[in-house]
């Protein structure tokens, strides 16, 4: 394999491995903080609703909190398998921290020959493949993206991906925000028509 192949070849897994470590990290950091959350925000909810008991919209507001209070109980599923994501994203890491330090030295090297570094990427994916957990919590898509795009430091990979703002915005983030501009436009244009 020649050396600018290889160094494309080491990007991509770079952000693979990267990627996988924070799906881990956002599954995690969700399980471990959205219950916590959760419950303090429908306290205060809770107590402000019992302090303003005339407001209109209160049977709207014990909906929400109870439609989020189902979102608690669905996160709690995770929370005994919660620290097994944290043990999997800290590898991952580690198998990132080899491909980049593996990168750079192939990226600093004037050999033509690069078949033992190829080797040892490949030994480094084969231990990111029997590491990396498939099952994720909801949206930890989403998150992983936030992490890996503006909580770490990715310009190696960078470098050979060329990042733009699309690889930035998760596809199905998108999706939502459209879909969500859609329902609040027609729930608008239907209340404007009806009055």
């Amino acid at each position: 394999m020649n050396k600018d192949l290889l160094l494309r070849s080491l990007a991509e897994n770079g952000y693979n491995v990267s990627f996988g470590a924070r799906k881990n990290f956002a599954t995690y950091d969700i399980v471990e903080k959205m219950p916590g959350w959760i419950s303090l925000i429908g306290l205060i909810i809770g107590v402000l609703q019992i302090y303003a008991d005339d407001f209109k919209y209160n049977n709207l507001i014990s909906l929400i909190l109870i439609c989020v209070s189902i979102i608690g109980l669905q996160i709690s599923i995770y929370n005994s398998d919660k620290e097994r994501y944290r043990v999997h994203g800290e590898k991952l890491i580690q198998l990132h921290n080899q491909l980049r330090d593996l990168y750079y030295e192939v990226k600093s090297s004037n050999k033509q020959d690069f078949q033992d570094e190829k080797n040892r990427m490949d030994q480094i994916m084969n231990a990111f493949y029997s590491n990396n957990i498939s099952k994720q919590i909801a949206f930890s898509d989403w998150y992983a993206h936030y992490k890996f795009f503006f909580q770490s430091q990715h310009e190696w990979i960078n470098q050979e991906k060329r990042f733009t703002w699309r690889d930035k915005i998760p596809v199905s983030f998108r999706f939502f925000i459209l879909t969500l501009i859609a329902i609040v436009v027609w729930v608008y244009l239907g209340r404007g028509m009806i009055c």
